[in-house]
């Protein structure tokens, strides 16, 4: 029998994560260079709408593990579900994205199991018969190769922005699905949910925006920020923010992009007055499309902008938002 790739597939309020897309471009890629089989699981109260999506993508097999106590997302009863689950199906690896969700019980589901977890991948290589996971280092700076040294089954990780998720193979027909009534353990369950909490009303994922409109010391004045903000509506964006604006309180921190704020692959992705350094360029360099406003023309952020325009954002952005503006009429 093949070994199996399980990807353990996020949502969350019935909604599909689509960093999880993104993973399911990886485990694709793994898949056809080892051979393995690539199947799929979704944990839930009710995941019928989500396995209806996954269904469409090219995968062996897809598990619907519903139970009450999955309802509300708590960390102990997704371990409980889980750890039944995959013990019992033993798969050789196991794939997850990188969201705050995975960060909060991963771990503890590979401790469950007697493994390890590796975390926050960016990419994998094939060494023999081994697979070998690169991580980031020291903010961006330094990359490390890792790899697992225990039995299967493996747990890691994919960062926010590694992989395309718009390049996930769709397959010829619907994947067969395996509805799974998991035994989920209640008195293991000690946290009771309550709403989901955001820091303020303003507060956004940026993860799961197609649009970002992003600002860096370029932009000179707070005051200024409403340019930006401008473009971003007409586009139908979010606006963000390299660390120096946030930090200066500009912009709330949920708004940072980089390698201590939110990793992003919108489809576009607009830099206006941002240099480039490597810690903003780590946390957005997976976007489908990049354009870069800068009037240094050295800047580093010219070297992986798809699209660069070397002049005054002040006189560039008015004139850029018009014409967005006009386009829709």
């Amino acid at each position: 029998m093949a070994d199996t790739i399980l990807i353990v597939v996020e949502q969350r309020e019935g909604k599909l994560n689509r960093v999880s897309l993104e993973t399911l471009t990886a485990a694709q890629a793994i898949a056809a260079e080892t051979n393995w089989d690539l199947e799929a699981a979704v944990a839930g109260g009710s995941v019928d709408a989500i396995v209806q999506e996954i269904a469409k993508v090219k995968v062996k097999k897809i598990y619907a593990i519903e139970s009450p106590k999955l309802e509300r997302y708590t960390a102990e009863a997704y371990v409980s579900a889980l750890k039944q689950f995959i013990g019992s199906k033993q798969p050789k690896l196991v794939l997850m994205p990188h969201t705050y969700q995975v960060r909060d019980f991963a771990p503890r589901l590979a401790a469950a199991l007697g493994r390890t977890l590796i975390s926050d991948a960016i990419g994998y290589r094939k060494d023999g018969t081994k697979l070998v996971f690169t991580r980031q280092m020291f903010q961006g700076k330094f990359t490390a190769d890792v790899s697992f040294s225990c039995d299967p089954p493996h747990f890691a990780t994919f960062q926010a922005g590694s992989y395309r998720g718009d390049r996930v193979e769709m397959g010829a027909s619907a994947a067969p699905v395996e509805k799974i009534a998991a035994q989920a353990d209640g008195s293991a369950v000690r946290v009771k949910p309550l709403e989901i909490f955001k820091e303020a009303k303003q507060a956004v994922d940026l993860t799961q925006a197609e649009i970002i409109v992003s600002v860096g010391r370029g932009i000179k004045e707070q005051k200024n920020i409403e340019l930006a903000k401008a473009l971003a509506d007409a586009l139908g964006g979010e606006i963000a923010a390299s660390r120096p604006i946030c930090d200066s309180g500009w912009l709330p921190m949920d708004r940072q992009i980089g390698s201590s704020g939110q990793t992003v692959a919108p489809k576009l992705y607009l830099a206006l007055g941002i240099s480039g350094a490597i810690q903003h360029i780590v946390g957005m360099k997976g976007s489908r499309s990049i354009i870069a406003i800068n009037k240094d023309a050295e800047a580093p952020i010219f070297e992986i902008a798809d699209f660069g325009v070397v002049g005054n954002l002040f006189d560039i952005v008015p004139a850029l938002t018009e014409e967005v503006r006009k386009a829709k009429t």
